[in-house]
This record gives structure tokens, C-alpha cells and sequence, in this order.
């Protein structure tokens, strides 16, 4: 879809989009390197509810396929690879954020817990009290108490009136409380999506294999499929590696963990660290 309307976009204005992005180089920080190395975030969620609108850079396939021809020497000295995993570590870290932010609106509020715990008291006094008047109406018979042993029952058979009612409260304040309500809402550990657990296989499969389930999926697996010790770095908030030539450090690893790309990149390298 985004590929379509940026052609549209191209007829629109008569190519003129299309000629000046053939003019940039591929180490121009107007090119998008997410979408140089892999997949831009901003293709996988259009007219989804995390839809992050059009991408401010360019996205060329002209460039896109220069990239790839290039050997892997020549990519780790432009170290577009590191800003694509940053990208993808920022999109999912933001993701996750909301994940459990939305895990704790579910969660019960302090006055729905002490109803809990009263309820809970509640039904096990009276499941003491069932217990031990059953066992006195017992003795009763047998020393042939009949008056007393029916009054002691009545107060029995009430009990069980009661935590039969508590036990109903304690049922309707477990499936009411907090904003989940009776649909019993879960929240979708890869998207963050609200998922109900009374939904049948037909509407959790319209979510799983859903838009904006799949693409925060293949954003995870993509940064997953990167080195360990390239994402530890990032965590770390460390610099990329430097490469090293046969002329010393060299390219975009390690001049972005100077602050920048040089001349050429030297905007991006500090974009690059406030997400995109």
C-alpha cells in the first residue's frame, strides 16, 4: 500500500519526486537506512490503529538495491545495520512500555482488593461455621437432642444461605472488576492489543494474523535476528562497534559513536539516538 501511494505520489508530480531521489547518494541522511537494510517500520502499520503515518525519509529502490550489491566489508563501514536495529529497538521498546502500561489498567484497584479479601473471610467463617454446626447437630442426635439439634441445623442451613451468596458477590466482583469488565481482557504480548478471553478461534486468528500483529511480530524476530552482542551494546547505550581496515577505523560504525557520520551523515548519527 505504501509502495502504491508513493508512486501515485511519483505520476502526481510528474517524476520530479522520482529524479531528485535518484540524485542522493546512499549515504544521504535523508535516505531511510531501515528501509536500505530491511523493512521500514512505517510500511508494516499503515490503516492500523499503530499506524506511524509516512516515513520522513526516502525510500528508494534504486539505492536499496546498490546496497545490496555491496559486500559485507562495505556495509559494516557504513553501518546501516546498527541504525536499523536501533530503529527496531526503539519501535519495540515503545511497544512494550505500552504493553505494560495497559497490563496495569487491568490489574484491580486497592478498593476492589479489600472486597476481595472481606468476601474471601466472609465464605471461609462460614465454611467454619457450616462444619462445626453439622458436627454439634451430629452430636445432638445421637444423645437424642432432637428440639435442639433442628435449631442448631436451621442456623446451619442459614450459613449456607449466606456463603452461598458471598460466594456469588465474590464470582460477580472477580469477573467486574477493573476496566476489563466481563469481557476479561488480556493484553497481546507482541502488539500490545486488547484480546478478550471469551473470543472464539474464528476473531483471535483475525488477530493473530492481523496487520499490526504481524508486523510488530517480524520487527521482533528482524532485531532478534541480529548479534547478541550488538543488541547488548544498544541496550548498554554503548557506541556501535568500530571497523577496522587495513587504513585503520573506519565508515559509519565508527564515526556515529563520535556523535556523528561525518559530513555527509553527521545529522542522522544524532537522530539515530532520539529514534526516528
Amino acid at each position: 500500500m505504501a509502495a502504491e501511494q508513493r508512486k501515485l505520489l511519483e505520476q502526481l508530480m510528474g517524476g520530479g519526486l522520482a529524479a531528485r531521489t535518484a540524485q542522493l547518494p546512499l549515504t544521504d541522511p535523508k535516505v531511510c537506512r531501515s528501509y536500505i537494510v530491511g523493512t521500514c517500520p512505517h510500511d508494516l502499520f499503515t490503516n492500523t490503529k499503530a499506524d506511524l503515518g509516512p516515513c520522513p525519509r526516502v525510500h528508494s529502490e534504486p539505492l536499496k538495491n546498490e546496497y545490496e550489491a555491496l559486500s559485507e566489508a562495505e556495509k559494516k563501514k557504513l553501518g546501516f545495520e546498527w541504525d536499523y536495529m536501533r530503529d527496531l529497538q526503539n519501535r519495540i521498546e515503545a511497544c512494550n512500555r505500552n504493553i505494560e502500561t495497559l497490563q496495569r489498567r487491568l490489574e484491580k484497584t486497592p478498593d476492589e482488593v479489600r472486597q476481595t479479601n472481606a468476601l474471601l473471610k466472609a465464605i471461609s467463617d462460614l465454611s467454619a461455621t457450616i462444619t462445626n454446626g453439622l458436627l454439634e447437630v451430629e452430636i445432638l442426635g445421637e444423645m437424642g437432642e432432637v428440639a435442639r439439634a433442628y435449631d442448631e441445623y436451621y442456623k446451619v442451613r442459614q450459613a449456607m444461605v449466606a456463603k452461598a451468596e458471598r460466594e456469588k458477590e465474590l464470582k460477580a466482583l472477580s469477573e467486574t472488576s477493573g476496566p476489563s469488565g466481563h469481557q476479561k481482557l488480556q493484553v497481546c504480548d507482541v502488539c500490545g492489543a486488547y484480546l478478550s478471553r471469551l473470543d472464539n478461534d474464528r476473531r483471535l486468528a483475525d488477530h493473530f494474523f492481523g496487520k499490526m500483529h504481524l508486523g510488530f511480530a517480524q520487527m521482533r524476530k528482524a532485531y532478534e535476528a541480529f548479534p547478541k552482542e550488538m543488541r547488548q551494546r544498544a541496550g548498554r547505550g554503548g557506541p556501535p562497534p568500530v571497523h577496522h581496515d587495513e587504513d585503520g577505523p573506519s565508515g559509519g560504525y565508527d564515526s556515529w559513536g563520535k556523535g556523528g557520520r561525518g559530513r555527509r551523515g553527521e545529522g542522522y548519527g544524532r537522530r539515530s539516538r532520539r529514534g526516528w
